[in-house]
């Protein structure tokens, strides 16, 4: 996609967000929405399911879908404009990542470019050291948030001149052992949370394990054991990590959600060529009512799922502060993908817990997405939390 291309994309996207109660659902895009939609079905459906089926065995095809990806103008979608990118908006994101999803192709790596994450907006000399060189795929970053359960406080840092001494420990740094440097919440005395840089060559920085979730992804804990850190290392304004931070969550939480609607939707259809085929009997596997009332709840469950995703995603592109409808987005597509594999697994029958099944797979992948980005349970009384404390959010 041009930079011209984006710009028409993001501008057809607000005027209907400029529309008071406009309808933004999947049928009901923008054109430019629709046309972004087309192609990158197009791309999915003649492209990219020939790399996923090379992926599953094992090869390494991050380099030709990258390729195929940058052809279609997906991969400058997630990277900003002053970078070559497109910057695209949240919806548009999620109608991508949705539709990717549905042919089962949304893991695949190398899709999308290198985002700033954390680093966005950020001046010198963050900026020429660490921003561009992750974006062009130089460098690699991790994001440590959590404590492990056992840690005796949070990571804190104190001050010594024109540096940081920071101590603690973070887990599940995702992508962390292979990372160059760490955006990690610090509790600042005297100045309170912050997103402090680390990089992980730095004295004092320990990678304690590395370890690998059922979902194949690779995660990291680290330990810091006073490593000294410049202050101009400190993202943003001290005092204010922790809402930067979670601004970052919000946007994988919208990703995650997206992600699992599309497959909600490649699994209905799974089971959908299952139902219209014969069985041994040779009647339909669909005719039976067991069989229906399954169907029907898969198809109730991603239908509610995929509007909530959409409505919360314009949400966002309008410029509100949707953190609650963000975590209950995630909470419902998480939970709408564990049920609907879960109830084509019992339809199938035991040849979709074979390993190398499509069903198999992703009942591997989405489990841990309860987990990730915060778990159901806890996103739950942070919801509740928002509205009866802070009066907050729309649900």
């Amino acid at each position: 996609m041009s930079r011209s291309a984006g710009s028409a994309l993001v501008l057809g996207y607000d005027a209907v967000v400029d529309r008071a109660y406009a309808p933004v659902v999947p049928e009901l895009l923008p054109a430019e929405l629709a046309e972004l939609r087309d192609r990158v079905d197009a791309l999915a459906a003649e492209v990219l399911v020939r790399f996923r089926d090379r992926a599953q065995a094992g090869e390494d095809v991050a380099a030709d879908v990258r390729s195929a990806s940058k052809a279609a103008g997906i991969f400058p979608m997630t990277q900003p404009v002053d970078h070559g990118g497109t910057a695209a908006p949240a919806l548009a994101l999620v109608v991508v990542r949705d539709t990717l999803a549905g042919h089962d192709v949304g893991q695949l790596p190398g899709i999308f470019g290198p985002d700033p994450g954390l680093l966005a907006g950020v001046g010198e000399p963050l900026r020429s050291r660490f921003l561009v060189p992750l974006l062009a795929g130089e460098k690699r970053s991790g994001f440590g948030f959590t404590e492990p359960a056992d840690a005796r406080r949070h990571t804190y840092a104190v001050a010594d001149g024109d540096e940081l001494i920071v101590t603690g420990r973070k887990s599940y740094v995702t992508g962390g052992a292979d990372a160059d440097f760490i955006n990690a919440l610090v509790e600042v005395e005297g100045s309170g949370p912050a997103m402090v840089l680390i990089e992980t060559s730095a004295r004092g920085v320990r990678l304690e394990r590395r370890f690998e979730s059922i979902d194949g992804s690779h995660h990291a804990a680290f330990a810091f054991d006073e490593v000294r850190v410049p202050r101009a290392h400190v993202v943003g304004k001290p005092g204010r990590g922790t809402a930067r931070a979670m601004g970052q969550i919000n946007q994988v939480r919208l990703s995650i959600a997206a992600n699992c609607v599309g497959l909600s939707r490649y699994v209905v259809a799974v089971v959908d060529d299952r139902l219209r085929s014969a069985g041994r009997s040779g009647e339909l596997r669909g005719a039976s009512e067991r069989a229906r009332l399954a169907y029907g709840d898969m198809r109730l469950r991603t239908y509610v799922a995929r509007s909530a995703l959409y409505r919360t995603a314009r949400l966002v592109d309008a410029g509100a502060n949707p953190i609650n409808e963000v975590a209950a987005a995630k909470v419902f597509t998480t939970e709408t993908i564990a049920a609907v594999v879960d109830a084509a697994i019992q339809l199938v029958g035991g040849e979709a817990l074979v390993e190398g099944h499509p069903l198999e797979s992703i009942l591997r992948r989405v489990r841990v997405l309860r987990l990730a980005e915060g778990e159901s349970d806890l996103l739950r009384t942070n919801i509740a939390r928002g509205r009866l404390d802070l009066d907050a959010g729309r649900l």
